[in-house]
């Protein structure tokens, strides 16, 4: 999986061709400082970590905050990296909030995560980790607010009826700001019925959420067919590295789905796990091993990430502007 060099950590380091082919992409799923739990590297610092190594930008994804506003303020500090605030729709921004969401796209965030640590598959979730699998690190917060008496209500996505009226009125503003929609914790049949909606209310960008993580298990029948539906399905090198799902498998599904309906993300930022910007790499690395071509990773890597920051494929090192004049709307 890597060249065999390691850093003072023993983390794996990825190789130069790794390195090549994931030049121009966007991590769309990170988890960095400043943040409620403790982090491997702030966003400044992995802004120009992403320059040095050639990548384009990455999303800033946080729990239980929005991220906008950060963003922009790292895409000013650190010219040359294309930084993406999100909101992720859980309690402590008010759920499945049209008026959070209708600001966060004022503000210029690109990813609208529906509900996560949150959301009712997350907290009745009976999905058994496989020995030996680390832990997230946000359900420690998660304990704690149960045990002081502040949790939260599990925030329903759908009923028997299919998806709440106030997830509707959230996919509307997705599909009116071009948002990416990404599907949270939800269950692999409440993820089903989301995309469904989402694609019928005219969202154009739409991910499914590390579909290998414990608490999402989506089938690859299903899979397939929330591809039909356009849907991308999220690969995140936690998922397998934490020992959520193994390796094997984690590759036999995007054989199965197709590397044209996956997306490559780290979802790392944790300060036990490799460096950030050596996560799509990595990855790459990984892929390349298990019998997929550079094309495969390119396309992953690559094209399916600058679909959803809504950029062209890359001449070079330098990520293409949103628009004429650079600035996302």
């Amino acid at each position: 999986m890597t060249d065999g060099h390691t850093h003072p950590e023993a983390h794996p380091v990825p190789s130069a061709r790794a390195r090549e082919l994931v030049r121009g992409a966007y991590d769309t799923h990170v988890h960095v400082a400043p943040d409620v739990m403790k982090r491997r590297v702030d966003d400044l610092e992995l802004a120009q970590r992403f320059v040095d190594v050639g990548q384009a930008g990455f999303v800033l994804k946080s729990h239980y905050v929005p991220t906008a506003e950060r963003a922009e303020n790292v895409r000013k500090v650190v010219p040359g990296a294309d930084v993406l605030g999100a909101i992720t729709l859980n309690a402590s921004v008010g759920g499945l909030n049209p008026v959070a969401v209708e600001i966060a796209a004022r503000q210029g965030a690109r990813v609208v995560w529906l509900p996560t640590v949150d959301c009712t598959n997350q907290r009745e979730s009976r999905a058994k980790a496989p020995a030996g699998a680390v832990p997230p690190m946000w359900a420690q917060i998660q304990d704690d607010l149960a045990e002081r008496g502040i949790m939260a209500p599990a925030i329903p996505v759908v009923d028997d009826d299919g998806p709440v009226q106030a997830l509707r009125d959230v996919l509307d503003l997705i599909a009116e700001h071009d948002l990416v929609l990404a599907t949270g914790h939800l269950s692999g049949s409440e993820i089903l019925q989301v995309v469904r909606a989402a694609a019928e209310a005219g969202v154009r960008r739409m991910v499914v959420t590390h579909p290998e993580f414990t608490s999402q298990r989506v089938p690859v029948d299903a899979q397939r067919e929330l591809a039909e539906h356009g849907a991308l399905m999220e690969r995140c090198f936690t998922t397998p590295h934490s020992g959520k799902v193994s390796w094997e498998q984690f590759y036999d599904h995007v054989r199965r789905v197709g590397p044209e309906h996956s997306v490559l993300s780290s979802d790392l930022g944790q300060p036990f796990n490799p460096p950030v910007e050596d996560g799509l790499a990595l990855l790459a690395d990984g892929f390349l091993a298990n019998g997929f071509s550079e094309e495969d990773v390119h396309t992953m890597a690559v094209v399916n990430s600058r679909r959803l920051a809504v950029v062209t494929e890359p001449s070079g090192a330098e990520p293409v502007p949103a628009d004429a004049e650079g600035v996302r709307a």
